[in-house]
């Protein structure tokens, strides 16, 4: 829940990763001082500012603009600054000279994953020109934030000699020429239009069961399958810094590019500088430097789209914030397009209407006439829209072209040559594909469905009675059969994207229904016991796994996590339930129930393969459950709907091709390396 903060008021900070949004009514300069326990700024290289937009767990814009997205690693703040005082001030050229001629700033702290954690809207502004925000500062060993809202009306001279910084008038003159300097170099860009221009703006997730905001929320009978991560995400450098952060040296760290396209605009390249090969409509957050042998981009012509060109500590956190951005991109343009032709319907119709509502027009061949108009113009709209339109999906084509072949392990297809070189990894990955998403206008252009890791949430697959979009029924053993393909398979690539003995796999199948599917796993030994059966064996892994819940419950709240009992396994758990609810009785129900709703806390995750209508037996009891899991299908279904317009996305589940036998190979490895392991 959001804490809304007035002046003075703090709130502890729970996650040391963050972004601070900013919202203005007008083009401000963001910047942030590092201070001691005593709060004093000790020369220039302890102050971000646009003219120096990084420091160690701290970046800000290099522009002014209404609205930013200032980057904070609080744990790769050096250990000597206790005080983070988030400063923000009116440009000295141009525009208002006084906060009280404008709208009241918003100020905002957030998680990678968009959740709001603090707000604070700084009233009671008059003749000041900067303010201090917020300042997040360290207590006990522990960040809070607190709302300052301090004003100077002596502008950044003021604020800053007032934090004992000696050089303060210097600074100051030093920030507002470095943010003169980039407007000046700014570069108009292309009009935005309502047909679809591909110009990033800000996204707020709708939120959603998961933690606050997701990136699909779910459609008439989904729910939300995965959860977004900022494209301005920071974390500690490997080396972390000591004593005060240095100005001098290249610093890792995104530049934040402001959310309003107007205000974030390219900057052109100095003579004889590098020239810059980004993405050409994604405003990303200082991508790595491009390849000093790049290819030179001829006039007018799109930039080559270049994986991973999206901000990020690692490539996979590059290519992961890349397909978010290409997701948020069509969902957008695809929005833009239907809405073009939406009014053109709308025009064409009005316009019939008006032409037949005068008598005269109904007589001879004026009528004919205005319809013919007004069709005409109908159709030049939606050529003009689909023409904008299909330039975003080529642009968006050619992207995922680059992007798909370069994707790692956790985020690949199947059929992707990465698995034939596969090695247990080291280290868990970021995110994993569920599958495709694509929408009805582009079905050839598939967008990877990535969710985070740990899940958040159990998955269930519906092996219900359903028709394909194609309008072919299947039938209820073939449906559960692929349920069940697509439950092994979703199984097959955690365990393989996981380092070995960090993934533990159990099953239940009650009636042994899912032998066939199940055979990968139990004939390459990965499973942690063969698959229980019958009433009893439900009862045993169900009374296990829940055991395991409360004990590392009880450490972690009591702070004795090193107090677990001897042999327990505390490697990430998944549970596959199959054939639900065979084989449960009331006792076995509550105890999934509480292994849907408090395991994931916990490391312990559920998979569930049913049929909400043969479920029903248990009434409304087990409503809760059903929206507590992520509903995915096993053959193409239209349930998932995107945050940003609500698009129906049809989800395509990440099934293995036929005769192949790259499973068998990987759960091989997985065995292997599980043995030397142990």
């Amino acid at each position: 829940m959001t804490a809304e903060l007035v002046r003075g008021q703090n709130h502890p900070l729970s996650q040391a990763r963050l972004e601070i949004r900013i919202a203005a009514g007008t083009p401000i300069v963001a910047g942030a001082t590092l201070g001691d326990e005593h709060g004093t700024v000790h020369g220039v290289e302890w102050v971000v500012h646009p003219g120096a937009p990084t420091l160690p767990g701290l970046e800000v814009s290099r522009q002014a603009a209404a609205d930013h997205r200032l980057a904070v690693d609080l744990g790769a703040v050096p250990e000597a600054v206790h005080r983070v005082h988030v400063l923000l001030a009116l440009p000295s050229a141009g525009g208002p000279v006084r906060f009280g001629a404008v709208a009241a700033p918003f100020v905002a702290v957030t998680g990678l994953d968009g959740t709001e954690l603090a707000s604070y809207t700084i009233t009671g502004l008059d003749a000041e020109s900067a303010v201090v925000a917020l300042e997040l500062y360290r207590r006990q060993g522990a960040w809070k934030v607190r709302a300052v809202g301090q004003g100077y009306a002596g502008g950044l001279t003021e604020l800053l000699t007032d934090q004992g910084l000696p050089q303060a008038h210097q600074l100051a003159n030093t920030i507002h020429e470095a943010v003169a300097q980039g407007l000046a170099r700014a570069v108009t860009p292309p009009a935005r239009t309502a047909d679809g221009d591909r110009a990033r703006q800000t996204a707020t997730p709708a939120p959603g069961p998961e933690q606050g905001s997701s990136s699909v929320t779910q459609g008439a009978s989904g729910a939300v399958p995965a959860q977004p991560l900022s494209p301005y995400g920071t974390q500690p450098p490997s080396t972390p810094p000591q004593g005060a952060p240095a100005a001098d040296g290249p610093q890792p760290g995104h530049t934040q590019v402001p959310a309003d396209a107007s205000a974030a605009q390219p900057t052109a390249p100095t003579v004889g500088g590098p020239i810059d090969y980004s993405h050409p409509r994604r405003q990303n957050a200082a991508p790595p430097p491009p390849p000093p042998a790049a290819p030179a981009v001829q006039p007018g012509q799109p930039a080559r789209p270049v994986a991973g060109d999206a901000t990020g500590w690692s490539m996979d956190e590059r290519l992961y914030n890349q397909v978010w951005g290409m997701f948020e991109d069509l969902a957008r343009s695809t929005a833009a397009y239907r809405s073009a032709v939406d009014f053109a319907d709308s025009r064409m119709e009005k316009e019939i209407d008006a032409a037949l509502a005068d008598p005269r027009n109904r007589i001879g061949g004026q009528g004919d006439a205005a319809r013919e108009a007004a069709r005409a113009k109908h159709a030049q709209l939606v050529e003009q829209a689909r023409a904008a339109y299909d330039r975003d999906l080529g642009q968006l084509t050619a992207e995922s072209e680059v992007v798909e072949p370069a994707l790692p392990l956790a985020y690949a297809r199947w059929d992707n040559p990465v698995w034939h070189g596969y090695r247990v990894p080291f280290e868990a990955p970021m995110a994993v594909r569920l599958g495709d998403l694509h929408l009805p206008e582009c079905p050839e252009l598939r967008i990877p469905m990535l969710i985070r890791l740990p899940l958040e949430r159990g998955l269930w697959i519906d092996s219900g009675a359903a028709g394909s979009l194609d309008g072919s029924f299947l039938d209820p053993h073939e449906l559960h059969r692929l349920a069940m393909d697509t439950a092994v398979a979703l199984a097959a690539r955690l365990l393989a994207v996981h380092p070995a003995g960090d993934y533990t796999l159990h099953v239940i199948d009650p009636a042994g229904s899912g032998a066939q599917a199940l055979a990968p796993l139990v004939w390459t030994g990965v499973l942690a016991a063969p698959p229980a059966v019958g009433a009893a064996g439900v009862a045993d892994v169900l009374a296990r796994l829940t055991e395991r819940v409360d004990l590392v419950q009880m450490a972690v709240r009591g702070g004795a996590a090193d107090s677990l009992p001897p042999g327990l396994d505390t490697s990430e758990q998944l549970l596959i339930v199959n054939d639900f609810p065979h084989g449960f009785d009331d006792r076995a129900v509550t105890q999934l129930r509480y292994l849907a709703d408090e395991g994931p806390s916990v490391g312990v995750h559920l998979m569930m393969v049913a049929d909400r209508e043969e479920a029903s037996a248990y009434g409304p009891l087990l409503d809760p459950l059903w929206r507590s899991l992520m509903r995915l299908t096993p053959v193409p279904d239209d349930h998932l709907a995107d945050p940003w317009v609500g698009h129906a996305w049809t989800y395509e589940p990440a099934l293995v091709p036929p005769g192949s036998q790259v499973v068998q190979q990987v759960l091989n490895q997985v065995a292997e390396a599980r043995t030397k392991y142990t």
